[in-house]
């Protein structure tokens, strides 16, 4: 329990009072492109740009600003507005620039701003290039509502933001059924993990009496054990379909229909990151609920070892890098569920793998570019040549992942291997095999794709991208190899004052961990070349009867798992409910009305205009009550 080592935060002045702007400008921004219309398509995509630049600017200025101040000033809040009075609450309007929100800050913009650059050239000849820019806009701006925002109700609305941002951009060639296809599973699926969060929130107003950071982590201590759990679960559920873990995981690779920048924002630096901002974020709420902690250690823990399977067995190269993307992020699940002793090195590598992967996704982008848009590696072959920069900075991207000696993930990702075996051994060996798994995997993309024979289709002339393109690739290769050892030596006390801290001894020598997991990545990257590296790469995937290769290609069946216990059991209901409706509800109602309208044709025949008649049937009323009144009285 280290809640008592978590410094409050201080007003806003200086730099701080234009946090705000990091927000609005982007924001405005995105607005302004889809209101001009057509006639912001000469400039759109620069002004897009330069939004973001503004952003990651002022993220600079006030983490340069946080370096100067003592420790315990370092967090400061910025109120901007009160939103709403209900009863005995209110709701405000602020945000929270901590020593863990300006990392996501300068993460978000600094990679989106190369994301942005690298965009002017991938969408040079898109007419909707405007649009597009429009909605990268939109989209960072509801990040940085998310990880800026200083209570669970605003960041709800980013949370919101990002999910309606990410439909837009996953599904923007919707003229491609399967684009938008893809926009709309990830939408649905989302949204089952905006409910957890939805939940838990309206849980802390109960419990609380408030949803601000401050006062959920001051009453953490206080909440009786059933209720942090039910809490914590809430909130892991929210974290699972953002983040695309077990058992909300299926709709990532199907984003991969979107534009190759998208892939790169969404799935590096971005979205799938927000559902571990969340479980960090709420270490107050966890650390008071063993049970949901364990649960947050197991989905990380089934997600990498998921994501790594999927990605041995994929062809296409944008779905072996989102199959990385899952265990990664899985990693980083798994770190924050560890607690204090894992929270840093879950951000230590969240920050380092948005670089690693962002280039490497930039980098599958810049291949399609020379390969006339062909995701295929079993196509690819030969290309280190052909396209030189993007295979150099590719191969520094490839050597982060795996972890190999002094590069990025070296040290982020074996922190995590390391405490997950301090905290269980059976995990720790789980979180080894992913990255002997990682590491055979990664290296099968490079060899089908870089070396080996020539597989390219006819009319193809691989060749290399502009350098609208190609400069985000040298400096998010610079930082794939140089962040890890930049980082290493103080994340862990930068990141104190908000998260608490357990202090993790730091050695360029690996311990006896690092060392098994050095020997179990050199297996993996050996079996990789024994199998893809001596031989012929077929041009199509060759059949198997192997069931490990089958569920890889088919992604594990997510989707057949989620139609049997969902879709087609919500179908099924749905169609009963309809026939019920129109074979019950509707004759019933229709048979009544027939019945009434036949008793009413049958009364009308008793009114013919005759006098007589009339005369006749009163006759015949007195008739009757006077009997019945007669035979009352002999009764």
């Amino acid at each position: 329990m280290l809640l008592e080592t978590l410094a409050a935060p201080v007003a806003a002045t200086g730099m701080f009072t234009l946090a705000w702007t990091m927000i609005a400008v982007p924001a405005v921004m995105a607005g302004l492109l889809l209101l001009a219309g057509k006639l912001s398509d000469r400039w759109g995509h620069l002004a897009a740009t330069a939004a973001v630049v503004w952003s990651f600017a002022i993220a600079v200025c006030l983490f340069a600003e946080q370096m100067m101040r003592p420790a315990s000033e370092r967090a400061v809040s910025a109120h901007l507005y009160t939103w709403l009075g209900v009863g005995h609450w209110t709701f405000e309007v602020g945000l929270l620039v901590d020593q863990l929100s300006i990392l996501f800050a300068l993460l978000i913009t600094g990679v989106g701003s190369l994301i942005h650059i690298y965009s002017i050239g991938y969408m040079a000849h898109d007419a909707r290039r405007r649009r597009f820019f429009a909605y990268l806009n939109l989209f960072i701006a509801a990040m940085l509502i998310l990880v800026l925002a200083d209570n669970y109700l605003v960041l709800f609305v980013g949370w919101e933001g990002v999910g309606l941002a990410s439909y837009l951009l996953i599904s923007f060639w919707q003229h491609k059924p399967s684009a938008a296809a893809a926009g709309t599973k990830a939408f649905v699926m989302n949204r089952v993990g905006d409910l957890g969060l939805l939940m838990a929130i309206s849980t802390m107003l109960a419990m609380f009496g408030s949803s601000s950071f401050e006062a959920v982590n001051a009453g953490a201590a206080h909440v009786p054990p059933l209720w942090a759990t039910l809490i914590g679960f809430f909130l892991l559920l929210a974290a699972c379909g953002k983040s695309a873990q077990v058992p909300l995981q299926a709709w990532l690779l199907d984003a991969m229909e979107g534009p190759t920048p998208v892939s790169a924002l969404i799935h590096a630096a971005t979205m799938v990151t927000a559902g571990v901002y969340l479980v960090v974020r709420s270490h107050a709420i966890f650390e008071m609920a063993p049970i949901a902690q364990a649960a947050v250690v197991i989905v990380g823990t089934v997600t990498l070892l998921a994501g790594a399977w999927i990605g041995t067995s994929q062809d296409d190269i944008k779905k072996v890098l989102a199959g990385s993307t899952m265990s990664q992020i899985g990693y980083m699940m798994l770190a924050a569920g560890i607690g204090p002793a894992g929270y840093a090195f879950a951000i230590f590598h969240l920050l380092t793998h948005g670089f690693f992967k962002a280039n490497m996704f930039l980098g599958a982008g810049s291949i399609m570019h020379g390969m006339n848009d062909d995701v295929n590696m079993r196509h690819f072959g030969g290309l280190a040549s052909a396209m030189r920069v993007t295979f150099l900075t590719f191969s520094m991207g490839y050597l982060a992942i795996i972890g190999f000696p002094f590069f990025a993930g070296y040290f982020s990702k074996d922190h995590i291997i390391e405490a997950a075996f301090a905290n269980n051994v059976v995990i720790g060996l789980c979180a080894l095999l992913g990255a002997g798994i990682t590491a055979f995997y990664m290296t099968r993309l490079m060899l089908m794709t870089f070396f080996g024979e020539k597989r390219w289709r006819q009319g193809v002339h691989p060749h290399e991208s502009p350098k609208a393109m190609t400069v985000p690739l040298i400096i998010l290769a610079v930082f794939s190899v140089g962040a890890g050892l930049l980082m290493n030596w103080w994340i862990q006390t930068w990141l104190e004052p908000a998260v608490g801290n357990h202090a993790h001894d730091i050695s360029l020598i690996p311990t006896p961990v690092g060392w098994a997991t050095l020997l179990v990545v050199a297996a993996g990257v050996a079996a990789s070349w024994m199998v893809f590296g001596r031989g012929s790469i077929p041009d199509v995937a060759p059949a198997t009867k192997n069931p490990v290769t089958i569920a890889g290609r088919n992604v594990l069946f997510g989707d057949q798992v989620n139609g049997f216990l969902f879709t087609h059991p919500t179908v099924a209901t749905a169609k009963a409910i309809d026939t019920a409706d129109v074979s019950l509800i509707d004759r019933s109602f229709d048979g009544a009305g027939r019945a009434f309208q036949g008793l009413s044709t049958q009364l009308r025949r008793l009114q013919t205009g005759y006098t007589r008649n009339y005369a006749l049937t009163m006759l015949l009323g007195v008739l009757v009550v006077g009997a019945v009144l007669i035979l009352s009285q002999l009764g």
